[in-house]
């Protein structure tokens, strides 16, 4: 059985309500959906999840407990990783809770995407799913564009002396992918680790611990790996890039995206937005349409503005969002460029 898996909970519901309703809209209203819990914090999920027969809560806790453990022993494998979050006074393993999207592999779902909460999902998933015939691995983004060291951190001598030049090319987001049950079997795993206690895991970087952790699962177990976006021609998905809206979907350059990744826009926006606070948000009207989808008149008209406050942190962080966006937007096409002219 295909189906979808989602990591969420009430602090992300009503992100979660969006990108339900659009996956009801643009995939399928019958496409199965599991939750991935990220936390206990489910009751609202739990009630919106009886209200739809097509989407279940994930409630193997031995799973969850098992790619807990896993993701504890990789970092604790990591010195300096270790040695930044002890001084920042953060948890063993920063983020933990993130690693529960591993637990996709022992799911009901034979093949599946795994979409973050902060996604709407905008198109057909049909060949993504035809592509899991021949693949392992499917994606469908531009992150082999931006800088590696957002994945890997390690010196380019020790990154080079495990992966290929060819292989660091495969970089993905961990914010959407598609995979198949049991991809990583035991003795994967148990290898995975063996390399990562060896040294290997300080090639991770270690903000964005998931996603630091996954390209090193797929890239070094080398499963079969595909990305649509690997031409350079396959619509964008961050929310970025300029794209133009028509009848609640969004095209690049003429190409419906398949889904729009709200990736670094703080849950905390979308929740002021949803109890009528202003809060700007790229694609706005297109995010409360599916929010609101079946409960229009329950979609806020007028917008309050926020205190000093809040108004003045928010500016500062959309400022650096969109600065950080256009350098890693622009950056992506001069490689794009740059790649062309070599060929």
């Amino acid at each position: 059985m295909d189906g979808i898996y989602i990591l969420a909970n009430d602090y992300v519901y009503d992100q979660l309500v969006a990108l339900l309703n659009s996956i009801e809209t643009n995939i399928s209203p019958t496409m199965p959906v599991c939750i991935l819990p990220y936390d206990d914090r489910l009751d609202k999920v739990r009630s919106l999840i009886a209200a739809r027969p097509q989407v279940s809560l994930f409630e193997n806790h031995d799973s969850i407990q098992r790619w807990e453990q896993f993701a504890t022993e990789a970092w604790q494998s990591h010195d300096r990783a270790q040695k930044t979050w002890r001084e920042r006074e953060l948890p063993t393993v920063y983020r933990l809770a993130m690693h529960r999207k591993l637990c996709c592999f022992d799911g009901e779902f034979d093949q599946f995407i795994y979409f973050d909460a902060d996604t709407l999902a905008l198109g057909s998933v049909a060949p993504i799913f035809q592509k899991l015939d021949d693949y392992d691995w499917v994606t469908n983004d531009y992150q082999y564009s931006s800088d590696l060291k957002y994945i890997f951190d390690g010196s380019q001598a020790d990154l080079l002396n495990v992966f290929t030049p060819e292989t660091l090319k495969n970089i993905f987001c961990a914010g959407w992918f598609a995979s198949k049950k049991g991809v990583f079997t035991d003795e994967i795993l148990r290898s995975l680790l063996d390399s990562l206690k060896s040294g290997e895991a300080d090639l991770m970087a270690l903000w964005g611990p998931d996603q630091s952790l996954m390209n090193y699962m797929v890239l070094r177990s080398q499963i079969s790996y595909y990305n649509f976006a690997s031409t350079g021609t396959a619509p964008g998905s961050h929310w970025s890039s300029s794209f133009e809206q028509q009848d609640h979907v969004l095209y690049d350059k003429g190409q419906r995206l398949m889904y729009l990744h709200y990736m670094s826009v703080a849950t905390a926006h979308f929740n002021r937005l949803c109890q009528g606070e202003e809060a700007q948000i790229p694609y706005r009207d297109l995010f409360l349409y599916y929010r609101y989808l079946n409960a229009p008149e329950s979609r806020p008209q007028h917008f309050k503005s926020p205190d000093p406050f809040t108004q003045a942190r928010s500016h500062i962080t959309r400022f650096y969002q969109q600065k950080m966006g256009n350098l890693s937007y622009r950056f992506r096409k001069l490689k794009q460029q740059l790649n062309k002219t070599q060929l």
